[in-house]
């Protein structure tokens, strides 16, 4: 069974949590939801339980909750940072009820990160806190899955000019390793292809547009090349998510964030899935945030998050008869 976390209560995570079940209460995959069940009563029927056993059973006929409190009334459309501690505590204790292995994987509602870091959250969101709370800091990665494409940003929350700063040759080779290992593991890919996109325009014509290509990002692939990997580039960034080239790659590594989520959500908006790897759970997420604008509206599309059920079912799956 998966376990879902309540994300912000001001969010959409509430709506599109009883359309999610109200869609898959008969076809699975069952989800416990953690969280106040004050957030989804009055449109679903719901259950509280104490055990994921008994969550189970009740799926079919009403939602599962294992409660949390809040510190103060969830008003939709208006985000209350008394409420993140109940935010921060629904990720805390649904990682370690898949760690303790009660549930299968982590499905995570979306936070707002200026919400949380306004009480000392001292991560830049999901990511990294999931990581420490699975002793792996600095091994997480993220990425962003969908029907017509993956990717992975090898820099990810920083502003653009941090961003330079921070690519280097050692970091690109991390994130390829975790995420090479990641599909093998939990996509059941058994020789991943990866692409490399350029920083530059042109991925930096031989130099005549920056030498980051040349000096950073080629010594890294010659390097992975060298161990076995099946990767290849560094390729124009402007020519690497054109139909043709997708049928070449498994996923494309791309140096910051917007170069990589902005074919990825301009493909599969609905259908994206934000996955992290690196880590000893499988963790899952809609690659949407929180829409206060459109909470408590009864708006919200649940499809991300019903992709993100699934494929963190899926994922579950792959992972156990790898192992």
């Amino acid at each position: 069974m998966l376990v879902l976390t309540q994300g912000d209560p001001a969010g959409i995570g509430p709506e599109i949590t009883v359309k999610a079940w109200q869609t898959v209460r008969h076809s699975g995959p069952a989800f416990v939801f953690l969280g106040a069940p004050e957030l989804l009563e009055g449109t679903a029927p719901v259950q509280v339980v104490s055990s994921i056993a008994e969550a189970e059973a009740v799926f079919p006929s009403a939602i599962p909750v294992l409660p949390l409190g809040l510190a103060a009334p969830a008003i939709p459309g208006t985000p209350d940072s008394r409420n993140a501690p109940s935010v921060i505590d629904s990720i805390a204790k649904a990682v370690a009820l898949v760690l303790d292995g009660a549930a299968s994987a982590v499905v995570t509602n979306p936070i707002s990160k200026e919400v949380v870091q306004k009480t000392g959250f001292a991560h830049p969101g999901h990511t990294s806190y999931l990581a420490e709370l699975c002793g792996v800091p600095g091994q997480d990665v993220m990425m962003l899955a969908g029907p017509s494409l993956r990717v992975v940003p090898v820099t990810v929350h920083v502003a653009l000019r941090k961003a330079i700063d921070q690519l280097s040759t050692n970091l690109i080779m991390q994130t390829a390793r975790t995420v090479a290992k990641g599909l093998q593991r939990d996509f059941a890919l058994s020789a991943p292809r990866l692409a490399i996109a350029g920083l530059n325009p042109h991925a930096g014509e031989n130099g005549l547009m920056g030498s980051e290509e040349q000096d950073i990002i080629l010594p890294a692939i010659t390097a992975l090349r060298a161990e076995g990997m099946d990767i290849t580039g560094p390729y124009p960034p402007d020519t690497l998510f054109t139909p043709r080239a997708r049928a070449k790659y498994d996923v494309a590594l791309c140096m910051y964030h917007d170069q990589g989520l902005i074919p990825l959500k301009t493909l599969d908006m609905a259908e994206g899935v934000n996955v992290t790897l690196g880590l000893p759970i499988i963790r899952t997420s809609p690659d949407h945030g929180t829409a206060f604008d459109i909470a408590g509206q009864g708006l919200a599309d649940p499809s991300s998050l019903l992709a993100a059920l699934r494929l963190a079912a899926q994922l579950s799956e792959n992972r156990k008869k790898t192992a």
